[in-house]
């Protein structure tokens, strides 16, 4: 079957994840506990432990340990753009971690490359009841990431910059934003008024941070499948980004800043305003606990009274096809999905958890997980990218224009009509 009759036959099987109840690595460590009776090494690499608080995922990994006697787990912990381009490199030449944390941009390519393993076979062949699973990615109708975690992009507002300023609350509509960031850098704080990463090494600013802008007024990059790029909805968001960058309120540098730059930006006070993953909380409050911060769903479009789109994301996890001990990896996805370890780490993360049974212990009284949960209650989850094909490449195809949109060498209907030519060949 041609690449692109078998993409046309794919599926994306996300179960509605609605209000819950509330170093390069080498694969394939020798020994295999459970069947030899050799120890197991297994490797498993991700992003997900700096962003947590110290120690504690080597906590449950440790518990992981005690209740699997001959499993060892070794963390590969980075951030999530060099764990992306391990991982990338490990599939190129089959030395994937056993477990590997994943996007669900990622996903679509990995499969192409027969670098992870279809989890369903695995599911079955271990007994397991998916049921309370909150959500699976899945290609042909097989299982290649489950989610873990799962988490909102919102608008994040320094309260000290904003104030100073005189903007007295967090913006509700894109005039009250662009108002609010040409005040902030207009002040004498020194502080530009939002942060917009368009790396094109990294490119899931287009993602986050500007297809959030048209999915929060229940806009849609896609028509019946396809891309609708140079429709009304991201029409507008774009010329809203231009708009912002034409008043010079954007932090300098758009062109290379990745995500963790973007946060490094907000928790210095060089910046008032960012769109970021809940998942960041935690690392805010760590480099700057006195930092003054608030949480609020992204600013719609004026007259906008329809539910507000609420990008989000996941850590999802996979099982590399090249590891030498698959019941094991197995074992370890199916411990990080368990009711009480899956609680844990939701609520370590400030997360919607993957398993519909656990309930993560959040801290009563916090200010901006409560924001950040009432703003998710009112709204509607969406990632239109999660599933595609090759999904990184068409945020790079519409980086790649809308950065030469922002360096003033093409308009908006330029950008939106070479990023649909581009997708339209890639789908």
């Amino acid at each position: 079957m041609g690449n692109s009759s078998r993409r046309a036959g794919r599926s994306l099987a996300v179960a509605c994840i609605g209000v819950m109840t509330l170093a390069t690595a080498c694969g394939g460590s020798a020994g295999s506990a459970g069947s030899d009776g050799d120890a197991v090494v297994l490797e498993f690499q991700q992003w997900w432990e700096p962003e947590l608080p110290d120690g504690m995922l080597r906590g449950l990994v440790d518990q992981f340990e005690e209740e699997n006697p001959g499993v060892t787990v070794e963390l590969l912990s980075g951030p999530y753009a060099s764990t992306k381009e391990q991982i990338t490199a490990g599939a190129a030449s089959g030395t994937m971690s056993d477990v590997v944390g994943l996007d669900g941009a990622w996903v679509d390519e990995l499969v192409d490359q027969g670098a992870i393993s279809d989890l369903s076979a695995l599911m079955a062949d271990a007994g397991y009841d998916d049921a309370d699973l909150a959500s699976q990615v899945q290609v042909d109708g097989a299982t290649y990431m489950i989610p873990v975690a799962n988490f909102a992009y919102m608008m994040f507002t320094n309260d000290d910059l904003l104030s100073q300023a005189g903007v007295d609350a967090p913006p509700q509509t894109r005039e009250e934003f662009a108002a609010a960031a040409e005040a902030v850098a207009s002040s004498d704080a020194g502080a530009s008024g939002w942060v917009l990463p368009l790396s094109l090494e990294v490119p899931n600013g287009v993602q986050n941070d500007v297809m959030s802008w048209a999915w929060a007024s229940g806009g849609s990059m896609l028509e019946d499948g396809q891309p609708d790029l140079t429709g009304p909805a991201v029409t507008s968001a774009v010329d809203f980004v231009q708009e912002l960058s034409d008043d010079g309120v954007l932090a300098p540098g758009t062109a290379n800043l990745k995500e963790q730059d973007k946060v490094e930006e907000f928790t210095n006070g060089r910046v008032a305003m960012m769109i970021d993953s809940l998942a960041h909380i935690n690392l805010i409050r760590e480099s700057d606990p006195d930092l003054a911060f608030s949480i609020s769903a992204v600013p719609a479009e004026e007259g906008y009274t329809g539910e507000r789109g609420i990008t989000y994301a996941s850590w999802g996890v996979g099982v590399s096809e090249t590891s030498e001990h698959p019941e094991e990896a197995w074992r370890l996805v199916e411990f990080l999905l368990g009711e009480q370890a899956n609680g844990e780490l939701a609520t370590a993360a400030n997360a919607f958890p993957g398993n519909t049974r656990s309930v993560p212990d959040y801290v009563e009284g916090d200010p901006a997980y409560q924001q950040a949960f009432d703003v998710w209650n009112a709204g509607t989850p969406v990632n239109e990218f999660v599933g595609l094909p090759v999904a990184e490449t068409l945020m790079r195809d519409f980086g790649e224009q809308l950065q030469r949109q922002l360096q003033g060498e093409q308009t908006t209907e330029a950008t939106l009509e070479q990023a649909q030519q581009a997708w339209s060949e890639e789908f």
